[in-house]
């Protein structure tokens, strides 16, 4: 059975390819080979290299072991974490609560 890519919008291919160079660069940056990197994440070379390409068919989780194996998890918590416009969005959706009046006989 072949595993098919989902089909992606073209903002989705250029946020994973910046992903994927991000990843690479890090890499490079603490001068870890990709057999070493590959190793250390626990995936194949060939996994590496598709991830730091930007690959839709990479599972989650291999890129989340790149990000940990690099030192880098806790950027990954940062996503969603400032959620600005689904608090204005939770915000508009909250009805506000009116006091009821007294009914007193005059």
């Amino acid at each position: 059975m072949t595993k098919h890519s989902p089909a992606l919008f073209p903002k989705t291919v250029k946020i994973l390819q910046e992903f994927g160079e991000n990843l690479r660069l890090a890499r490079l940056r603490r001068n870890v080979t990709s057999a070493l990197q590959a190793e250390r994440a626990g995936i194949s070379r060939a996994t590496l290299s598709q991830i730091e390409k930007g690959s839709a068919s990479v599972s989650l989780g291999s890129y989340v072991q790149v990000l940990v194996s690099l030192g880098l998890e806790h950027d990954l918590l940062k996503i969603a974490a400032d959620d600005e416009l689904g608090r204005k969005l939770q915000d508009a959706g909250l009805s506000v609560r009116k006091r009821v009046t007294s009914k007193r006989n005059k």
